[in-house]
C-alpha cells in the first residue's frame, strides 16, 4: 500500500531523489520480493510490472512504472560479481516486482532512471550479501546508486496482529518494544562502524529472529552497506514504523 500512502516514508525517499547532485546513470537496486540460488541481475531493457501480491485494490494493480532496464549495466556487474568469485547471472525476462517500483516511483516520479534488479540469497548468511555490495563499488564511480529495498524489521505475523488488535480498538498500535530494540541496536552498531556485528547480527542482536522471521527482507541492507564502502557517512532519513511491528528505517551511506 505505501504505492498509494507512503505517508513521511514515502516523503523522505521523494527528498532523497531531490537531494542527489545528478540523476544517476542507472539504478542496481537489491529486492527481497526476488529470491534466488545464486546472484541473479535483470538484463530485460523493457521490464514489465510484477504485481507479486494478492487481495489489494484495484488501483495497485493499474500502476505503471516505464522505466528502461539497463543490460549493459547488468552485464557490468555481473562481471563483477564474477570476478569477485560470485557466481552470478543475468534474467533477459525478468520484470519489476514491487519491492523495486514502490520506492522507485518516490525516489524517481519520471521514470527517467534505468533499473537493474539484484536479487537477494535466503540461504546464504549477510557475509554473502555484503561481499556482494564490495564487489559492486566500482559501479559508484561510472555514477550508478545502489539501493536495498527490504525492511529494518519484518515479522507480518506480528503486523497482522496488531492492525487486527488497531481496527477493534479503533486507536493507534503500540509499537511492540523488542522491533525497538531490534532498531536502536543496529542503528548504534552503524555509527560505531561495528560491522562485524552487523554480519553477526543473527547472533548478537536482541530477538534478531522475532524481528526477522525469514531474513529476505534484511538481506538487502547488507548489499548496500557493503557498496558503501570503508567508512562511510551514515545518515539516518527515516525512523518511523509501520503499525507495530515492521520499522521503515532509510539509510543513506556516501
Amino acid at each position: 500500500m505505501h504505492a498509494v500512502n507512503a505517508g513521511a516514508a514515502g516523503d523522505v525517499w521523494t527528498q532523497l531523489g531531490k537531494s542527489l547532485p545528478a540523476p544517476p546513470q542507472a539504478v542496481v537496486i537489491a529486492t527481497a520480493h526476488w529470491e534466488t540460488a545464486q546472484p541473479m541481475l535483470s538484463g530485460s531493457a523493457a521490464p514489465e510490472m510484477i504485481y507479486d501480491f494478492g487481495g489489494f485494490p484495484e488501483a495497485l494493480y493499474q500502476i505503471k512504472y516505464p522505466a528502461p532496464g539497463a543490460p549493459m549495466v547488468a552485464h557490468r556487474a555481473q562481471q563483477l560479481l564474477n570476478d569477485a568469485g560470485l557466481t552470478a547471472a543475468i534474467d533477459s525476462r525478468r520484470g519489476m516486482d514491487h519491492g523495486t517500483w514502490v520506492p522507485l516511483r518516490k525516489l524517481f516520479p519520471d521514470a527517467n532512471v534505468p533499473v537493474v534488479q539484484l536479487s537477494v540469497q535466503p540461504s546464504m548468511d549477510p557475509r554473502h550479501h555484503y561481499a556482494i555490495g564490495r564487489a559492486l563499488l566500482p559501479l559508484r564511480d561510472d555514477g550508478v546508486l545502489i539501493v536495498g529495498s527490504g525492511h529494518l524489521t519484518h515479522n507480518l505475523r506480528d503486523w497482522s496482529a496488531g492492525a487486527r488488535a488497531q481496527r477493534s480498538l479503533h486507536g493507534t498500535a503500540e509499537i511492540m518494544p523488542y522491533a525497538l530494540e531490534f532498531q536502536a541496536w543496529v542503528h548504534q552498531r552503524l555509527l560505531g562502524d561495528d560491522y562485524a556485528a552487523l554480519l553477526d547480527y543473527r547472533r548478537q542482536a536482541p530477538h534478531a529472529a522475532r524481528a526477522h522471521p525469514g531474513e529476505e527482507h534484511f538481506l538487502p541492507f547488507f548489499i548496500a552497506l557493503g557498496a558503501a564502502g570503508d567508512q562511510p557517512t551514515v545518515e539516518r532519513m527515516f525512523d518511523g514504523f509501520e503499525g507495530n511491528a515492521l520499522a521503515m528505517d532509510a539509510y543513506r551511506f556516501t
